[in-house]
């Protein structure tokens, strides 16, 4: 058996005028974690497809064990040992966990064994997953872990991960790390999309980098360092400035928005916000933690104006910009072109004739400002890389400074370049006079930014001191 689980060589792709994939090439040694890093648009995500049989290269090659194969499908892919978690899911909603891992399945459905599958293999991976819970009803989070869970149940001796913990605690990350170092340690093997640099050297063997379709490096992750990585991305020498902090000199201004004895219920009339109590003043940046399933989500779209609370009273102002967690389903419609997803803020508002000159030229200039990669704006959504539909739907939000911005994981797959400029964009908004909301995942994202910090737990919110030392990250954690 060759000594390489899959080998892409001299890939090309375009869609349109977009050349996504220029000659590119990835060796993934068996037995190994192989990262893939590159900024948005530098066609990891269209590599991993490839590898995958969901698209046709349209020059290249493709191995896998050694083997040429031409792929006419995931299913043949699959079929093959490969396995893959998308960063956008695959999950059918009306389904439950189980049903939905139990699909592409042969012969006859036996439910009850394929939940107590899930069930091992949520115990020995750390991913808790419920496999009789609908996934209309979970989180972003859950939804993650069902999807990994799902590649594991094929059987995959070769697993690919695009982009695996955007959406995860530190906790379930390092749970998730240490299964698959255990799973390449008993001869599987693991390619890793990530945008986080330091993710990469602590966890990978090997490290590629690819930049603007191309294959710039690849080099064993414990030989080279971050700024090796960031020369590489960028083609810059620079180093990485990895936090952004507030300018504290604005005097936080009068209440924006305000929550009082706000409680929410499901649809399944579990109770997911207790009582909650939240003031936002103009000019200050709220940070809030949390974790699957504490209300964090409910309690956010509230603040958006998203979501009718069961009682309690809600204040908000007339403009909100909300950046949703989950773009494809909340924020962007991928057959629409980028003027008409521009459009759809503040839709509801407008009467008489819709002013396309006017929406296609706003569209250009949010799409210079916040570094949106696509030939014009008249260009489908569904055809940017992940990464540039998250720039995009921040642009539009940011659009004309709301006075209350609710952002979830705004800089989830974004590259550090443009992490960098989204959270520049939200302390510049907080400083000039906005609310600014910011739920992330990353507690270490959060401290460097927020005037305060409120955490979710069980349906209740409190808030916590800030404090900018080691002490901080496990006190809000703790919390």
């Amino acid at each position: 058996m060759s000594d390489h689980a899959l080998v892409l060589r001299a890939v090309s792709k375009q869609f349109g005028a977009v050349r996504a994939l220029a000659g590119a090439s990835l060796t993934v040694r068996r037995g190994t974690l192989h990262a893939v890093l590159g900024e948005n648009g530098a066609g990891k995500t269209t590599l991993m497809r490839i590898a995958f049989g969901m698209m046709a290269p349209d020059e290249g090659e493709v191995e896998i064990d050694g083997r040429p194969v031409t792929l006419s499908s995931s299913a043949a892919a699959i079929a093959l040992g490969l396995g893959m978690v998308h960063q956008h899911f695959t999950l059918v909603p009306a389904m439950s966990a189980a049903e939905n891992i139990a699909l592409g399945g042969r012969g006859r459905l036996d439910l009850g064994a394929v939940a107590e599958q899930v069930r091992v293999l949520s115990a020995r991976t750390g991913l808790a997953v419920d496999p009789d819970t609908r996934v209309d009803a979970l989180g972003v989070g859950a939804q993650q872990r069902i999807e990994i869970l799902k590649a594991l149940h094929g059987n995959a001796r070769t697993l690919i991960l695009d982009e695996p913990t955007a959406v995860l605690t530190p906790t379930e990350s390092e749970e998730l790390f240490g299964w698959l170092r255990r799973f390449v340690a008993e001869g599987g093997t693991a390619v890793l999309v990530t945008h986080k640099l330091q993710e990469a050297l602590s966890v990978a063997d090997d490290v590629t980098v690819l930049r603007r379709g191309e294959r710039v490096l690849t080099a064993r992750a414990a030989e080279i360092d971050i700024v090796t990585l960031v020369r590489a991305l960028t083609g810059e020498d620079r180093a990485p400035e990895t936090r952004v902090r507030t300018p504290r000199s604005q005097t936080v201004g009068a209440v924006v928005a305000q929550l009082t004895d706000v409680s929410v219920r499901d649809a399944r009339g579990v109770l997911r916000v207790h009582q909650a109590n939240v003031t936002c003043h103009a000019g200050e940046i709220i940070g809030v933690a949390g974790v699957e399933g504490s209300g964090v989500h409910e309690l956010l779209r509230v603040l958006a104006g998203r979501l009718t609370p069961t009682a309690g009273t809600v204040s908000l102002p007339d403009t909100v910009g909300f950046v949703p967690e989950d773009r494809l389903r909340d924020a962007v419609i991928e057959d629409f072109s980028l003027s008409e997803n521009f459009a759809l803020r503040g839709a509801a508002a407008r009467r008489g004739r819709m002013p396309w000159p006017e929406l296609r030229a706003h569209t250009a200039r949010a799409m210079a400002a916040h570094d949106v990669r696509a030939p014009s704006p008249d260009v489908r959504a569904g055809t940017l890389s992940g990464g540039n539909q998250q720039k995009f739907v921040v642009g539009r939000e940011m659009e004309n400074r709301p006075a209350l911005v609710i952002a979830e994981n705004p800089v989830r797959g974004l590259d550090l370049r443009a992490t960098e400029h989204v959270l520049r964009e939200l302390a510049a908004s907080a400083a000039s006079g906005s609310a600014v909301v910011i739920f992330s995942t990353d507690v270490d994202e959060l401290l460097p930014l927020a005037d305060r910090m409120l955490v979710t737990f069980a349906g209740q919110v409190r808030e916590v001191p800030v404090v900018r030392d080691a002490i901080a990250r496990a006190l809000v954690g703790a919390a």
